[in-house]
């Protein structure tokens, strides 16, 4: 009897951004709590992550600045694009966050959102220190030095 396969994650929307401008520490996988015209939405992959970001309020973490494209045929049901939304985790990890955001420099910042192997919206987020001037420079200066090493490697193997 052959082994099922796993399915792949489907991206929607990945904040290319983000590891540019923070460095990541740890990351979290988080529900998003959202209506029906929301996720036929997100089916199309008509969203934006960009400038998003978390905060925990009231002991919930919400997402803010999302914008999720309304949905083509959704009509009256449609609700505000940009409106903010609940994160789903485990309360120890709400805890976790919490107490690692009350130190200085750190951000809770959206990386991908995507749809898991069970067609459920997912949402990976980054525990995230900023970035320095300098910093982003040395990430720049390595990237070029490496692509011209795998050109030249490339140009060695023909």
């Amino acid at each position: 009897m052959p082994k099922p396969t796993k399915r792949e994650k489907k991206t929607i929307a990945r904040n290319r951004a983000a590891r540019h401008e923070y460095f990541v520490d740890e990351t979290f996988e988080a529900g998003v709590e959202l209506t029906g015209t929301e996720v036929k939405s997100l089916r199309e992959r008509a969203s934006q992550i960009t400038d998003a970001f978390c905060l925990i309020r009231g002991g919930e973490v919400w997402l803010h600045g999302v914008h999720i494209h309304p949905y083509s045929n959704g009509g009256v049901w449609n609700v505000d694009p940009d409106r903010k939304r609940r994160l789903l985790l485990h309360r120890h990890q709400i805890d976790y966050l919490d107490g690692k955001l009350r130190t200085k420099g750190m951000a809770l910042i959206p990386l991908e959102l995507y749809f898991d192997e069970h067609n459920r919206v997912k949402l990976c987020i980054g525990l995230c220190r900023g970035k320095k001037l300098y910093d982003k420079r040395d990430d720049m200066a390595r990237r070029d030095t490496d692509r011209e090493i795998q050109r030249a490697l490339k140009e060695r193997s023909r």
